[in-house]
């Protein structure tokens, strides 16, 4: 530092004056590096949420100490992926209910009935829990990971119950008891669904063990997976005929349309031209 009072600059009358001709050097304490956040003095601070709590709560958690601790004129601001999350907050719970929602209305235009979709949905929350009951065993958190592994669990859950219920819906308009379809499609679909949904499993068992970089998040979107098709498998071959029985007795006798018929308008359509065709037919 001393080497500064070497330089040289120009006075008022153009001449060159050296830095010890009008200032000193003096050693004093203080910080390396000085922090300012929007030109303020501040803290940095850096932390990771404590094992199998999310950062989401983390952040939380410091939002409230700090409202409860800070003096007047003191505030807290986040950086990075911390300022990103606190910014848009918790977003997986809309992503989830657009997700059931897309799968509602296109199994409600399946089956035209608003009602029979419901047996599938309502079939999804066993696997849910399946995905949180093993992250806790395991010890993990709740993070991106897991949810990627529970919105993917809707589609497979969804596979597994729109076997049942489609195959329990054909028997149905075939002429069998809304309960006897469904204890025909609980049979019929019973090996399909337990054939692929384990292999399925096995595959994610290797994700779930992984170890070394990345390992963490491996392990996590492996075990939310898991944990869903494992408990949506065993119980849902179960629940679904159940859940079928019960929305299959509230839909019986109505339809998506007032006064609709029986057949649809493309097959009377259809009829209609084939009447034409024979008329003419015969007219010839």
């Amino acid at each position: 530092p001393s080497d500064i009072l070497n330089l040289y600059i120009k006075n008022d009358h153009g001449e060159m004056v050296p830095y010890s001709a009008f200032m000193r050097l003096k050693k004093t304490q203080g910080p390396n590096e000085i922090t300012r956040y929007n030109m303020y003095n501040s803290a940095a601070i850096q932390g990771l949420p404590a094992k199998g709590y999310t950062t989401a709560e983390a952040i939380q958690a410091v939002r409230e100490v700090a409202k409860k601790s800070l003096p007047k004129g003191y505030d807290i601001a986040w950086e990075g992926l911390s300022y990103d999350e606190a910014g848009k907050g918790n977003e997986s719970i809309y992503i989830f209910l657009i997700v059931l929602s897309f799968v509602y209305f296109v199994l409600a235009a399946q089956y035209e009935s608003f009602i029979i979709p419901l047996a599938v949905v309502f079939s999804l929350p066993v696997g849910v829990f399946g995905s949180f009951l093993l992250l806790k065993m395991m010890g993990l958190q709740n993070d991106i990971y897991a949810q990627i592994g529970l919105i993917m669990l809707v589609g497979l859950l969804g596979k597994n119950a729109v076997l049942i219920v489609e195959f329990a819906v054909q028997k149905h308009h075939e002429g069998a008891t809304i309960l006897e379809a469904a204890i025909e499609g609980a049979k019929v679909r019973f090996r399909p669904i337990l054939m692929t949904s384990f292999a399925f499993i096995a595959g994610l068992i290797p994700l779930m063990l992984a170890s070394g970089a990345g390992a963490i998040g491996n392990r996590t979107l492996g075990s939310a997976a898991l944990g869903g098709m494992l408990f949506g498998t065993v119980f849902g071959v179960i629940i679904v005929p159940g859940l079928y029985y019960i929305f299959g007795s509230l839909a019986a006798g109505r339809k998506l349309i007032r006064d609709e018929e029986d057949s649809s308008l493309s097959h009377e359509f259809v009829h209609q031209i084939d009447n034409f065709t024979k008329e003419e037919q015969e007219n010839e």
